[in-house]
């Protein structure tokens, strides 16, 4: 235990500390739902203050993806999982290959499901993981960190930095080790949680949404949407097929029926207009 008077230690920092509502064992279910509803009000001006440099961000990411640099995500814990589940999702959103947007997280892919004790605070890992991925000068590494002070995410973004990646983060906290070590920090202050250092409640919601902003923005950004449809989604199964045939009979203006065949016959979307458009005559 520290013995410096309480005048010289350092306060803890905003997702550490002890939020508005105690006893909660003692509260009723309406009481803890109402409060955890009031307290999530906390993320939307987080995120809102946090959007210009979000903006610089992702407008330096899209050349580079359009070169043909690839985006990674790295984090611990909860982090490490949203980066993931972020990065799984753009395949079958996008149409893109799985190796565009990677998320990559302490202690390997058994760590998504389980924790692995003192994987986040090895500083060497997330760059030897990057160099057996094949990381290049032309990729991009966004490092997640709630607390801003993982060692994990600090090493890697460190090492990016040292050779000429773009390096972005997300940090909920303030003034942080994560966001030094970046060239394009994302500060999205969420303050206090719920339950006193449960990261996974209101920092990880703002990370969930910065992170929604910057895959389908960069994903507009390189093509992968017309109009607001996702006419590269990979039609996959019932769900999608659906999806994908009112999109098509929406957009030429055909029976949902034609609109199937169009899909079954050129599988993909953005192939079935185009032809549909042809055959139309209608070049838009």
């Amino acid at each position: 235990m520290s013995t410096d008077p309480p005048s010289t230690r350092s306060p803890l920092p905003p997702t550490e500390q002890s939020g508005a509502h105690g006893a909660l064992e003692s509260a009723s279910v309406a009481d803890l739902i109402g409060w955890m509803h009031d307290t999530d009000g906390d993320v939307h001006q987080a995120v809102g203050a946090a959007l210009p440099a979000l903006e610089k961000f992702i407008e330096a990411l899209v050349p580079r993806m359009a070169a043909g640099g690839r985006l990674f995500y790295i984090g611990a814990g909860t982090s490490g999982r949203l980066g993931i589940v972020d990065a799984s999702e753009c395949p079958p959103t996008f149409g893109v290959h799985p190796d565009r947007v990677v998320g990559l997280i302490a202690g390997g892919d058994g760590a998504i499901r389980e924790a692995v004790e003192g994987a986040e605070d090895d500083p060497t890992e997330a760059w030897r993981t990057l160099q057996a991925l094949g990381i290049q000068d032309s990729d991009s590494l966004l490092g997640i960190a709630a607390s801003g002070r993982t060692p994990y995410v600090v090493g890697g973004l460190s090492s990016a930095m040292q050779h000429g990646l773009l390096t972005g983060a997300i940090v909920c906290n303030p003034e942080s080790a994560v966001a030094a070590a970046a060239e394009h920090p994302i500060e999205a202050i969420t303050g206090p949680e719920f339950v006193t250092g449960s990261t996974r409640l209101k920092a990880g919601t703002a990370t969930k949404l910065l992170l929604n902003m910057i895959s389908t923005v960069a994903m507009i950004q390189l093509g992968h949407v017309q109009g607001n449809r996702m006419v590269d989604m990979k039609p996959a199964n019932a769900k999608l097929k659906e999806r994908g045939s009112r999109m098509i009979a929406d957009e030429l203006g055909v029976s949902l029926q034609k609109a199937c065949e169009l899909l079954e016959q050129h599988a993909s979307v953005r192939e079935a207009l185009k032809h549909g458009h042809k055959a139309s005559g209608n070049h838009a």
